[in-house]
């Protein structure tokens, strides 16, 4: 009797998870916001605005800008770290203090063909979440470098320190 149940259990407990695998697939299917199963995990998908478009830029194309003289750079880390060292040009914006620094340097944003903003580190947001505020105060041509001062420097392109 003992293993008539066991037997019984040992068929109905898969039966159960694959029923409820079924219609948990189904829910997520039919809902209006479902979950992806498969997810995009690049920085090209995960540097996007509120629309959804793509803020990235290359390195090439930065630098091209960078050369012609028609980008900002706008460093989003602490001014600590901006003071240790940032890309030629840039301006420190940091992101913690945002409000504070758009007043001093929202008129310094214009007269750009692009504004760059970056950070340091393949971890760090801080450079997409000031250009998505820069987007939202209305800046056109606003992109992320991803990994920005470890690239530019690493590909030997101008770096300087202090203010």
């Amino acid at each position: 009797m003992f293993q008539d149940r066991l037997k019984e259990a040992l068929w109905q407990i898969p039966m159960l998870i694959l029923l409820s695998v079924v219609i948990a697939l189904s829910v997520n299917h039919y809902r209006s916001r479902g979950i992806p199963l498969i997810r995009d995990c690049s920085a090209k998908a995960h540097f996007t605005d509120e629309a959804g478009d793509c803020l990235c830029i290359t390195l090439v194309q930065a630098e091209h800008l960078f050369k012609q003289g028609a980008v900002l750079f706008v460093d989003a880390r602490p001014e600590s770290q901006y003071e240790e060292e940032h890309i030629q040009y840039a301006i420190n914006f940091p992101w913690q203090k945002v409000d504070h620094y758009f007043a001093e340097t929202a008129d310094k944003l214009e007269g750009y063909n692009a504004i760059i903003a970056y950070c340091d580190g393949e971890s760090c947001d801080l450079g997409h979440e000031l250009a998505v505020f820069l987007k939202d105060m209305g800046f056109e041509n606003v992109y992320v470098l991803f990994n920005g001062l470890t690239v530019w420097r690493n590909a030997g392109l101008p770096v300087e320190a202090g203010k």
